[in-house]
């Protein structure tokens, strides 16, 4: 990748995430390449729309591919496919490889990265960590509902030319975006808000932000696991303030009824993001020797749930 500009990027995951962030993108003038499978034949005829409350962008004329043959070798990938499909990845990446290719993930949770690396090179891989409330509305429209950020880092290693390029990008499509040095860390304090949220959504009995905050049992156990995550960050040597969990539980607030998007694969009978978000966090909390009672049992119930939830 130039230390300018990547000349061609691809978008593996044109879901919420991967539309949203490679929709903004596009919208600044880079050449971006949808890897689309549900609403293919509708971009391409009506394009995509970035949806707010205020506004929105749209795309006309938007590169969709049914495959990434069709795309071919990119400067950058993003990484936006549900963890739940990583293998899928070791099929879907070589195609858009060439020497020098930078992967972005934007998943969720923990272990992605290593994947990435296990299979195409600890050099090649970025992460990225999305704080934004985002979920498909019609086919081929994203609707967002607030916040939007991303945090960008090397997975090995300082921040690179390439990384502060990739974070100036993001920033000229209009996304508030910042370069960090940890990525890892940054990860933690992104399941501060997940572990809690996303899985009190499902074990509640669908309870969407705003239902988890009325209820002050269920406030109070969000509260409490965000602790916990906190606690077992720490003990592995990634550092969060006690006093984030508060600042989160106050920014929920300004969520208003929207639904996680582990609420959304779970009511539409798909698979869950178990492993990533919950499974992962809770084995390397019990290694470093956390007491974890609660990331125990959100786990084990958000994993019974979504697998007898499954659609056949």
């Amino acid at each position: 990748m130039s230390s300018t500009f990547p000349s061609k990027i691809a978008v593996v995951g044109s879901g919420a995430v991967g539309s949203f962030y490679g929709g903004k993108l596009a919208h600044l003038g880079c050449d971006v390449h949808f890897l689309l499978r549900r609403d293919l034949e509708t971009v391409r005829k009506n394009g995509l729309t970035l949806r707010t409350e205020h506004d929105a962008i749209h795309l006309p004329r938007v590169n969709a591919h049914g495959s990434t043959e069709d795309i071919g070798p990119c400067d950058v990938v993003i990484v936006a496919v549900k963890t739940t499909a990583n293998r899928d990845l070791e099929t879907l990446l070589p195609p858009l490889l060439r020497e020098g290719t930078v992967l972005l993930t934007l998943q969720n949770g923990l272990g992605n990265e290593e994947f990435l690396a296990e299979h195409f090179g600890v050099e090649r891989v970025v992460g990225g960590l999305c704080f934004v409330c985002l979920n498909r509305g019609e086919p081929g429209e994203i609707l967002h509902f607030g916040h939007g950020s991303l945090s960008i880092g090397e997975f090995r290693g300082p921040p690179q030319a390439r990384t502060q390029t990739l974070v100036e990008i993001f920033r000229q499509a209009g996304v508030e975006t910042r370069l960090v040095e940890n990525l890892i860390t940054e990860r933690w304090r992104k399941l501060v808000w997940n572990i809690p949220f996303n899985g009190l959504a499902i074990a509640a009995g669908k309870a969407a932000v705003d239902a988890v905050l009325a209820d002050q049992g269920l406030r109070t156990l969000a509260r409490n696991l965000m602790s916990e995550v906190i606690a077992a960050a720490g003990k592995l040597g990634h550092f969060i303030p006690p006093e984030f969990g508060d600042e989160q539980i106050a920014r929920s607030f300004e969520m208003g009824a929207y639904r996680p998007s582990s609420l959304i694969d779970y009511e539409a009978g798909r698979e869950v993001e178990v492993e990533a978000i919950w499974g992962e966090p809770y084995r390397r909390a019990v290694r470093g020797g956390v007491d974890c009672g609660r990331m125990e049992t959100i786990y084990h119930l958000v994993k019974r749930l979504a697998a007898t939830g499954l659609k056949p």
